[in-house]
């Protein structure tokens, strides 16, 4: 099982990857352009083409690796209908009743075809509602988060950022379930997600429109009602709540908030928590990096009450419920700080003065990474044939792709040194042979010390300072607290030592790209090198 969802992971990242600056490239022609305006966070037209990209990425992943069973196609299904509504949406701005009708058929589809329901209640024990109350409660459910996705999608990296922490939750605690079907769906989703999100966080390149974010919103829904479902007796409704977390909190006090105001709820404003938080004076970074925290802690919530009662459960939501929906009486609009004069600015760009020791952390990271690549592709025992065929052929595709299209080479580049180390780090988790135990020790410990190195060149950038986003922030706290959760493994992976070395292996490539701009043609061929060797090695 370790080897498809390994892949699904994989071809999802990168399918969405290769698809954004295709699509983002014809999205004038095709009118997917999300212009400024009112209610608006951007001041320049932007292509609204991400969530095509990444639900593209998921259906490719899911039908090449997952099982092909009646749940899977189900979802699969009905993700195409809430993401063919969307684009219509995203291209002629369809009125709200039409967007609802697109839900609901999407509902219905998961609902009657794979038998999607809502079986029990809180505080019910093992009793199971009937259906004709199981499956409009869960119609509504699903119709309620895919929308109070879409509208949280009001700042750069925002909504894609939230629903990553809440799939990468929903994932672990089916992994515990031993719900299989539903962690192949988890990791294919959060593949095509990390791709987009490398575009979308702030100041970003390119948005996910309403195909995206109904997109996330409806998988959302029924991916937490799937881990829920009394059938597996595994876990209480009410963790459903934590795992929608902020988003649909957002949404009830803006829909509430309207109400009271005599507006009607479905017309759009400025009153949502991510807007409360600009006006009370955060940054844009500062705001997403906010509601990133309250989130994660609500979807770790989630795991650490898994085993407790609905009654305690469900107070501690209350406790976040009413600290999140607080916000929406005492906020405050206040003036917004528009900078700092500009000769504050050329201070602070020029950075601290230092000496030889402010540059060392970024040279030392910028060779061992290198070098590591280089020489760890020799070190696994073993390379399996589906990851020689794919290694060999990215290195054709990567190495005609430069040749034929100069202007490419950036993403080419970024696309190998990710795929390339993500194969080293993948072979080097599997059973090595009898003695050489130290060797993973020693990995280990080059990890540790890369880590340091990554916090150490962001510290001392100065005047080359690496602008570090909310997506940096999270993915720095994911490779710390990972490896300190329970054991998962799949065969002999343990895939929380794999994931934490990835994303700090993915950090420095950042780092490097940032920091060596000149090198990049130098970076390139380190990432065909690994590819070649990993594909010769399939017959040597």
């Amino acid at each position: 099982m370790s080897t498809p969802l390994f892949f699904s992971f994989l071809a999802s990242l990168v399918i969405s990857m290769a698809l954004i600056p295709l699509l983002t490239a014809s999205a004038w022609r095709f009118q997917f352009v999300d212009m400024p305006g009112d209610r608006r966070a951007h001041h320049a037209p932007m292509a609204k083409v991400g969530g095509i990209a990444f639900a593209a990425a998921t259906f490719a992943a899911v039908l090449l690796w997952a099982p092909k069973d009646q749940l899977i196609l189900s979802s699969l299904a009905g993700g195409a209908v809430i993401l063919l509504f969307g684009v219509w949406d995203d291209r002629v701005d369809l009125h709200y009743s039409v967007k609802f009708l697109g839900q609901i058929l999407a509902a219905a589809v998961v609902i009657g075809f794979a038998g999607l329901r809502l079986s029990a209640l809180p505080f019910m024990g093992d009793v199971v509602i009937p259906e004709w109350v199981a499956i409009p409660l869960t119609l509504i459910l699903i119709v309620g988060v895919t929308n109070a996705v879409n509208l949280a999608d009001g700042l750069d990296g925002l909504a894609g950022g939230l629903s990553l922490i809440s799939f990468a939750g929903i994932a672990f605690l089916a992994y515990q379930a031993e719900e299989s079907q539903l962690v192949f769906l988890m990791v294919a989703v959060l593949g095509g997600l990390l791709g987009f999100l490398r575009f979308n966080t702030y100041p970003a390149r390119i948005f996910m429109g309403d195909a995206g974010s109904q997109f996330l919103g409806h998988y959302l829904a029924v991916a937490a009602i799937l881990l829920t479902d009394l059938s597996n007796a595994f876990y209480s409704p009410v963790l459903m709540l934590f795992l929608w977390g902020v988003p649909l909190l957002d949404t009830a006090g803006v829909m509430v908030q309207r109400l009271l105001e005599g507006r009607s709820p479905f017309v759009g404003d400025r009153n949502h928590l991510h807007y409360k938080l600009l006006a009370m004076g955060l940054q844009h970074r500062q705001a997403v990096t906010v509601i990133y925290a309250v989130h994660g802690l609500m979807v770790s919530s989630a795991y650490l009450l898994r085993w407790e009662s609905d009654a305690t459960a469900f107070a501690v939501y209350v406790a976040f419920a009413l600290a999140i929906l607080s916000l929406f009486i005492t906020a405050k609009q206040r003036p917004v700080v528009q900078g700092l004069q500009p000769e504050q600015a050329k201070t602070l760009e020029a950075g601290e003065p230092g000496g030889w020791y402010s540059t060392l952390p970024a040279q030392l990271l910028g060779l061992a990474v290198p070098v590591f690549l280089a020489s760890a592709v020799f070190l696994p025992a073993d390379v399996s044939v589906d990851l020689g065929y794919v290694a060999t052929g990215l290195f054709v595709i990567m190495s005609a792709g430069c040749l034929i299209a100069p202007s490419a080479r950036p993403m080419m580049v970024r696309v190998g040194l990710y795929l390339g180390a993500t194969f080293i780090i993948y072979l080097l988790e599997q059973p090595m042979p009898a003695g050489w135990s130290i060797l993973h020790a020693s990995l280990n410990g080059f990890f540790v010390l890369l880590a340091g190195l990554i916090m150490l060149t962001i510290r001392f950038s100065g005047k080359q300072r690496f602008e570090t986003t909310p997506l940096d922030y999270l993915m720095m706290f994911l490779a710390f607290a990972i490896p300190f959760l329970p054991e998962m493994r799949i065969g002999d992976i343990n895939l929380s030592i794999l994931t934490a070395k990835m994303i700090v292996m993915f950090l420095a490539f950042e780092l490097m790209l940032h920091s060596f701009a000149e090198r990049l043609m130098q970076f390139g061929l380190v990432s065909l090198w690994v590819l070649l060797i990993l594909g010769l090695r399939v017959w040597l």
